[in-house]
């Protein structure tokens, strides 16, 4: 829906450069702006596509957009629509050829879906269960979306499928430590062919009970922004594998501010006891049609009139069809950070 606030933004934007004018036409003659948005992902077992309609007035009825994107006939095209997605796979040279696996989308309605700027509390979406393939690096997959407006127009998109087997987390221990140190722990991954997005995110899991009470499950993280793929590290002597620096002092830093002076030491708190459960790394790849949008959502938002085009790989309408895949992966922590956290008599952590 950025594409519909670029709209609107400009719109405003134009308004005012002429205000000094009676003779502007805020609503051009009604045309059907069919919008699509879809984060295709391999590693789920149903996938959905979002298919709906821009909404204007006229000069003699105009809107109120927020009203009118409430009213659920304003967003939606009549009937079901004919949605299909076709898959192709990479072939010697480069060429994506179709598989022969072709299939139809049906339509279901999310309930319930929380209050906000477009109509709910129901959605209507189109999806499917059949599954996507990623591939590995000689062999990906893109998939091409067809949908035919009830005008008989067609609507189509490609992407590539994030998430392929060279995509993987090589980092299997980390090191932490109370002590102030420049040291830093690295964060090593292989990075996926078709991907242009990545979110790289640490969480250390733990529980702790209280005297009387239930265990409580909790976590620190730290996730480390949106990033393109050359805003990492390449490691020395490799072509697709990076890194990212955490600080060794980030762990117990983290704790220190999570935990505070709830400690078992503190006469004004229950006794409470706390175990270490676990320490993974995430990491979230999106395909390159999110980064351009991305990319482009960037630059309106830095701009001073927000005179940017929007970015659209839908052809025949707006919107995105891309994907995104998260990885994770259990790593262990050093027998050094084990002892200090444990050391840490204060805190309360014990062996299981």
């Amino acid at each position: 829906m950025k594409s519909i606030r670029f709209i609107l933004v400009f719109a405003v934007f134009i308004t005012s450069f002429y205000s000094c004018s009676t003779d502007v036409d805020l609503y051009a003659e009604y045309k059907d702006v069919p919008i699509i948005y879809a984060m295709l992902n391999p590693r789920v077992d149903t996938n959905y596509v979002k298919i709906t309609r821009a909404f204007c007035g006229t000069n003699d009825d105009p809107i109120n957009a927020n009203d009118v994107a409430l009213i659920y006939d304003s967003s939606n095209y009549a009937g079901k629509l004919d949605v299909s997605i076709i898959e192709l796979k990479n072939q010697y040279g480069g060429r994506y050829e179709p598989t022969g696996r072709a299939f139809l989308l049906d339509t279901i309605t999310i309930h319930k879906k929380e209050e906000g700027t477009f109509y709910s509390p129901d959605q209507l979406v189109y999806y499917t269960t059949e599954p996507f393939y990623a591939g590995d690096e000689n062999d990906h997959y893109k998939y091409r979306l067809m949908v035919v407006k009830p005008d008989g127009d067609t609507l189509t998109a490609l992407t590539g499928m994030v998430g392929g087997e060279e995509f993987q987390i090589l980092s299997s221990g980390f090191a932490f430590q109370e002590r102030e140190s420049l040291a830093m722990n690295k964060i090593i991954f292989r990075a996926d062919g078709l991907a242009g997005l990545y979110e790289v995110t640490i969480r250390f899991n733990y529980s702790e009970q209280r005297a009387g009470q239930g265990v409580q499950y909790k976590s620190v993280s730290r996730t480390f922004g949106t990033r393109a793929i050359d805003e990492f590290q390449r490691v020395e002597g490799t072509d697709h594998t990076y890194y990212l620096e955490c600080s060794v002092n980030w762990l117990f830093n983290s704790l220190a501010n999570a935990i505070g002076n709830d400690t078992v030491v503190n006469p004004n708190h229950p006794n409470v006891v706390r175990y270490y459960d676990g320490f993974e790394v995430s990491i979230t790849a999106a395909g390159e049609d999110l980064y351009r949008y991305y990319v482009v959502s960037q630059a309106q938002q830095s701009s001073l009139a927000n005179i940017v085009s929007a970015y659209t790989n839908i052809d025949g309408g707006y919107g995105l069809f891309s994907s995104r895949t998260q990885i994770k992966k259990a790593c262990g922590l050093s027998n050094w950070t084990l002892r200090d956290l444990y050391g840490k008599t204060a805190w309360g952590f014990q062996e299981q």
